[in-house]
């Protein structure tokens, strides 16, 4: 009798929270409407890739939440670090004033980011990185003397935020769509993604012959183009769209030859998602800027950085002080975030994971064959620790369909249109990845 009305009051437990939350919170990138039919998942807990509602039930966490839980929920370590700097300094304005955890993550991120990217400038979410890259490339120019160099090249499909500035550079409709009278004009290029490639095209040829458009691009002109901004190797929100790392390296020297900043966006696939610390590393480039966020917690709290070269900090550094970066956040280099930032490191470090992550990453594509084979995918594709298929379909509701069964399943699945991708925490183990793949067929099999 006791159990059964312990068990009755989780059950109201979460519906109670959900309907509180649908009161009260406008939840993101979410028809409200939907969840009149569809309620909010109210989540009480999470431990490794797991996370709990209050009925106990588990679900698989095989996107990070948003891709940026990189060493599972309640991280012992990165628990304990925040827990030690939260009796130390919470926070302290970073204008005129600096602190140790600040201090340690930016002199332990230059010795890793790609060669030359010495200094570093923080904010609290991927958007805000984006806008700041945006205003230093341009401010570069006029500080230069090159007013004229202001208009900015993305690729086709591409997706940088949903602020302003960001949103004026993304190539995603549903979201720019409804803002463009908001937004200055920017160049889209095609996408090196390999699933525009022609019949008999390899990823290789394809990059090099959408390379050549940005070259015949930029001769014209290069004299009103301050940058170029790619995500390096994979094009997330464009439904995990990959292409071979010969583009960067093809895009690098073109924007030298022209005198164009080459801002790599690695918010999402920077911290060893795509089998590198680094995408960049890959093709064994440099970009101008590098813009890192999610991951950089390790998932745990609001923190971005850019980092740029020697070259691009000394044309700010002057007595004017209008020539100086004017660019805040209240909470830039929050100590506690600065702190979860060096526990994340610690673990990369320790644990070797990178190394791990390659074991790993073999392991999930041989228990990928049975899904490889299933009937309704197409182009299943492979880069470090992400996976993704599109799967066969017309019905235009089969992305919340797909996420509704799976959740029964115990996975938390969120594709992309009909892109169903895998970015899971880098602390699954085998039995989960089992657990991941069972799942996912047998969702296929009910959508």
């Amino acid at each position: 009798m006791i159990r059964a009305i312990t068990e009755n009051f989780k059950s109201m437990t979460n519906k109670y929270l959900s309907k509180r939350s649908l009161n009260a919170v406008w939840h993101p990138c979410t028809q409200m409407k939907h969840h009149e039919k569809s309620p909010l998942i109210s989540i009480a807990k999470g431990e490794g890739v797991w996370l709990y509602d209050f009925d106990n039930k588990r679900y698989l966490d095989a996107i990070s939440s948003w891709w940026a839980n990189l060493f599972g929920h309640a991280n012992p370590h990165i628990n304990a670090a925040i827990y030690d700097q939260l009796n130390k300094l919470e926070h302290v304005m970073l204008a005129g004033l600096t602190h140790e955890p600040v201090v340690e993550l930016s002199e332990r991120l230059s010795k890793l980011a790609p060669s030359n990217l010495g200094h570093c400038f923080y904010a609290s979410d991927g958007a805000s990185a984006i806008e700041i890259a945006l205003k230093m490339s341009f401010h570069y120019w006029l500080n230069t003397d090159r007013p004229k160099k202001n208009g900015f090249i993305t690729l086709q499909r591409s997706y940088h935020g949903e602020t302003l500035g960001a949103l004026s550079i993304t190539d995603i409709r549903l979201f720019k769509g409804i803002y463009t009278p908001l937004l200055y004009r920017s160049k889209q290029i095609d996408t090196p993604d390999w699933r525009n490639a022609e019949k008999g095209e390899s990823p290789q040829d394809y990059a090099l012959r959408v390379a050549d458009k940005l070259e015949r691009y930029l001769e014209k002109s290069h004299a009103k183009t301050a940058a170029l901004i790619v995500e390096p190797l994979v094009q997330c929100a464009a439904g995990m769209g990959m292409y071979h790392p010969d583009y960067l390296k093809l895009v690098r020297g073109i924007c030298d030859k022209y005198e164009v900043h080459l801002i790599a966006d690695e918010i999402a696939v920077g911290f060893g998602r795509t089998g590198t610390l680094f995408a960049c590393e890959q093709a064994n480039i440099t970009p101008d800027f590098l813009c890192l966020a999610k991951g950089l917690s390790g998932g745990y709290l609001p923190l971005s950085v850019v980092m740029t070269t020697d070259n691009v900090y000394q044309a700010f550094y002057h007595d004017k002080i209008t020539r100086g970066f004017l660019h805040s956040h209240t909470h830039s280099g929050n100590a506690l975030a600065c702190r979860a930032a060096l526990a994340t490191l610690d673990i990369f470090e320790w644990d070797k994971t990178i190394a791990k992550n390659r074991i790993k990453a073999r392991y999930l594509n041989q228990l990928t064959q049975s899904l490889i084979s299933h009937s309704k995918i197409r182009n299943f594709r492979n880069c470090g620790m992400i996976w993704a298929f599109e799967v066969e379909t017309k019905d235009p509701a089969f992305a919340e369909k797909f996420f509704q069964t799976a959740m029964k399943q115990g996975l938390l699945l969120r594709p992309l249109g009909n892109t169903v991708y895998f970015m899971p925490p880098y602390v699954i183990n085998d039995q989960e990845m089992h657990f991941l793949i069972e799942g996912t067929i047998k969702t296929l099999n009910s959508c």
